[in-house]
């Protein structure tokens, strides 16, 4: 029996990237800051959320060509399958950056380290595992 795979969106990324060659390389090679703006029917998931922390966010790259296959990262100076690279263009571009948590506003995390380009959609948010305190990673 085929499963299905469902995906929520649960928010929007506010970035300065217009587009997917604006973005950097690795966000963490950025200082530019940008907003995660939580849905406010998953508001109440930020419980716990705290400035000062790292974070995985996970998003979809809406601009990304899903026909590539392969690509030359930088300084590899070769082709190599997008599943052995960091490329946003994927057949499901599901990307993953970890993020530091500068400060909360309500449902808006102002953030740097983010490589995503504007309105991208929010997948999931999670602590950084080594932030986590030894109770926490047991949840």
């Amino acid at each position: 029996m085929k499963k299905s795979l469902e995906v929520k969106q649960i928010g929007i990324i506010h970035s300065p990237f217009p587009q997917p060659k604006d973005c950097p390389r690795q966000g963490m090679f950025s200082p530019a800051a940008s907003v995660i703006e939580i849905l406010p029917a998953y508001g109440d998931a930020l419980l716990g959320v705290e400035a000062g922390r790292n974070y995985l966010v996970l998003y979809e790259a809406h601009l990304a060509d899903r026909t590539l296959l392969q690509t030359v990262p930088p300084g590899l100076g070769r082709p190599c399958g997008v599943f052995a690279s960091r490329s946003p263009h994927r057949p499901n571009p599901i990307n993953i950056c970890i993020v530091k948590l500068d400060r909360r506003e309500g449902n808006k995390l102002h953030v740097t380290g983010l490589d995503a380009a504007d309105q991208s959609s929010l997948i999931d948010i999670k602590p950084y595992a080594r932030d986590l305190t030894p109770g926490e990673a047991e949840n």
